[in-house]
């Protein structure tokens, strides 16, 4: 069974079929470790990375005005229980371009391994790009990742985020984004974790509203069991009139789980407003009362609830 093979298996654990990559209509990009395994690129899509010994290096770019109709698929993994990858990354959306870009990042066999990835995201003015990145770092809970992004939004231009690692153990995880939002652009960023066992989670998503009525959103949904640790920093300022900014965090700790959240938020200019709310607790009682009421086990219930806050 070759790398290529392994990573495929894989992709339903992030909720994609391994039939994407057989899909000529389709743009992806398939990396175990510093080795590109496949690729595909499609009109109005330019996919330029260079393997290195030390990194993978390149750009993504989606022309002007191009209407990419189906998701771009990035697929970064190792099929092995060790090993290290490291992404340097451009992602370039020209004046007026939409996409979607689906990053799967799959470890299933990690016991001793390292993922790093830099990222650097223009949105060009008026254009749009939906990121949404799944993950699954396998049962070990030996997984080292490091993603940090800086995104610049330009002018009327809008920018989706959603960071999503719901099975297995996350490991260590350390999220680092910066967002700077210019006139008229929009940002909402969304992230949802299980963490079990030892995992911890550093998650840091800062927001800079620059221009004019710009908008944002940072919404965080973290559940926490075993003696899972998890510190959350959402970061909303505001510059400009009109700008409208909220940060939303909630964290569910069960067992010895340990969270923290702290929601900063800063005005600059009178006619800006931004707004949060943060909330840490455990499983509502009540509604596991009703739950098991219906029939339910203790274990199904709280299953069913945890299942509905990362939704």
């Amino acid at each position: 069974m070759s790398d290529l093979d392994d990573l495929r298996r894989t992709l339903p654990m992030v909720g994609a079929e391994p039939a994407i990559l057989d899909d000529t209509r389709i743009a992806h990009v398939v990396a175990h470790g510093h080795r590109i395994l496949s690729r595909r690129t499609v009109p109005g899509v330019r996919v330029e990375l260079e393997e290195t010994p030390d990194a993978l290096v390149g750009t993504l770019t989606v022309e002007a005005g191009a209407q990419i109709a189906q998701p771009i698929h990035m697929c970064f993994g190792l099929a092995h229980p060790t090993g290290a990858q490291h992404i340097k990354i451009d992602v370039k959306m020209c004046e007026g371009a939409q996409a979607r870009v689906l990053s799967h990042c799959l470890f299933p066999l990690a016991q001793a391994a390292e993922h790093r990835m830099q990222a650097v995201m223009e949105i060009g003015p008026g254009a749009s790009l939906t990121y949404t990145e799944g993950h699954y770092h396998g049962p070990h809970g030996g997984m080292r990742v490091i993603p940090h992004a800086t995104i610049k939004i330009g002018q009327g231009a809008r920018y989706f985020s959603d960071f999503s690692l719901l099975s297995g153990s996350v490991g260590t995880l350390d999220i680092d984004y910066l967002v700077e939002v210019d006139a008229d652009g929009l940002a909402e960023l969304s992230a949802k974790i299980f963490a079990h066992k030892t995992d911890y989670i550093t998650l840091k998503e800062a927001v800079m509203l620059r221009g004019d009525r710009s908008r944002s959103l940072i919404k965080t949904r973290v559940v926490l069991e075993g003696q899972a640790q998890a510190d959350i920093v959402g970061i909303t300022e505001a510059y400009a009139a009109g700008a409208r900014g909220h940060v939303d965090c909630m964290e569910i700790v069960q067992g010895l789980a340990h969270a923290s959240a702290i929601p900063i938020v800063r005005v600059f200019h009178p006619e800006a407003k931004v707004t949060h709310e943060a909330a840490i607790g455990s499983v509502d009682k009540k509604e596991l009362e009703t739950l098991m009421a219906r029939g339910l086990s203790p274990e199904q219930a709280v299953e069913m609830i945890v299942s509905g806050i990362l939704r």
